[in-house]
């Protein structure tokens, strides 16, 4: 096991510093150490990848192969697609746009693309904009849909009526803020959202290049956040009258569920490891004093990890009894099955740069994904038809 230190020296270097840093991709992207999109050379297969480093827990385990099938292109022409909510009649999509704080909704069958409306306030640079969306436990009967996005001041999370008898362009009303003061930074502004099996809202937040931030339980930075629908600290939240719920993350951008309620979180790493973390409330990831598996027993290890150039892991869903992880940089969808809060077998890789980089993979029901790309985010190598919407049979 090995432990990789940061020092706070690079929260504090230099605007030159950090601008090369940038450019060389040595500690940016959406959080990992190169979400600069260089394309790897791995085949476009289903066999174990090397470059995933085994946890302690599966160096034993017998390989547990899996297979990844693309049924169709759902829909194409998406610019910067990011956070993604499935309608519960299961025939749409709501997306988000990034980079134009636009809400489309796709129309799963025919793949038409109808443009909700722009949610006002929304500040895009760098990796903030309009990011995660999610819809409200009693959509049925509110019709609210939630959306994190950075401000000009911060990132925050809002609420947004959501009316389809209205013209298109008209169907969102004003944002309604429900929780604020996130902190934003050019990079590293989490941005996931997503309502647990408890009804409650669950935030990835970055600590936006600051990465003292992560370490502070009074700093929304670097945290998961677990909120009520009110924007609240949940009722039995591990610090008292506080909204954070895990913390010691460096930028979380895929939160998921098993079907026993057991959450998991994806984490970019810096310039050693990726992470996807089972999540346990008021622990501590790491951050910055640890990057991946750490032989300090005050941090909780991740269940599977990835080298920085392989994963920059975004979006995650489970389905059929695995975490499906869909990777930036690393341009292809990971599976790690489980048993349990523990990975069951080393990760599987598929689609290796077929399809570019990918950002957000989301249930879709029995033993399919949605799964998006994010090729027209300015670090990809967009193609014609990109960005898109993928649909997927896995098992």
């Amino acid at each position: 096991m090995n432990v990789h230190r940061r020092t706070a020296q690079a929260a504090s270097a230099p605007a030159a510093v950090l601008a090369l840093l940038l450019a060389a991709g040595c500690s940016s992207g959406d959080g990992g150490s190169a979400d600069g999109g260089a394309t790897p050379g791995a085949p476009a297969t289903a066999a174990t990848s090397p470059s995933a480093a085994p946890s302690p827990e599966t160096a034993s385990a017998p390989p547990a192969k899996g297979t990844v099938r693309v049924l169709r292109t759902v829909a194409t022409g998406l610019k910067s697609p990011w956070g993604v909510a499935p309608l519960p009649d299961g025939d749409g999509l709501l997306v988000a746009s990034r980079d134009e704080g636009t809400v489309t909704r796709v129309d799963t069958a025919t793949g038409k693309k109808t443009e909700l409306g722009e949610v006002s306030g929304v500040s895009p640079a760098g990796e903030g904009g309009l990011l995660g969306l999610a819809l409200s436990p009693d959509f049925g009967s509110d019709h609210m849909v939630y959306a994190y996005f950075s401000s000009a001041s911060d990132n925050r999370i809002v609420r947004m009526l959501y009316d389809d008898k209205k013209p298109a362009g008209e169907q969102l009303g004003a944002p309604s803020t429900v929780f604020k003061g996130i902190p934003k930074g050019y990079i590293h502004n989490g941005g996931r959202i997503a309502f647990g099996p408890d009804g409650m809202l669950y935030a990835g937040t970055g600590e936006s290049g600051k990465q003292g931030l992560s370490q502070d339980t009074k700093s929304l930075g670097g945290k998961i956040l677990r909120l009520t629908p009110d924007g609240e600290p949940a009722p039995g939240n591990p610090f008292p009258d506080s909204p954070v719920y895990s913390y010691g993350h460096r930028n979380v951008q895929g939160l998921a569920w098993d079907p026993e309620q057991r959450l998991f979180a994806s984490e970019f790493g810096q310039d050693t490891w990726d992470e996807l973390n089972a999540i346990k409330p008021g622990a501590d990831y790491g951050w910055p004093d640890a990057e991946g598996t750490s032989k300090n027993a005050k941090y909780t290890n991740p269940i599977a990890q990835w080298h920085t150039d392989d994963a920059s892991p975004s979006g995650i869903a489970y389905a059929d009894g695995s975490i499906w992880m869909a990777g930036l940089k690393g341009e292809r969808l990971w599976r790690v099955p489980l048993d349990g809060t523990k990975a069951s077998a080393d990760p599987q890789s598929f689609l290796n740069g077929k399809y570019g980089r990918l950002r957000t993979v989301v249930a879709a029901g029995d033993d399919k994904l949605w799964l998006v790309t994010s090729n027209t985010d300015g670090r990809g190598d967009p193609k014609a038809g990109d960005d898109r919407i993928l649909e997927l049979r896995v098992s």
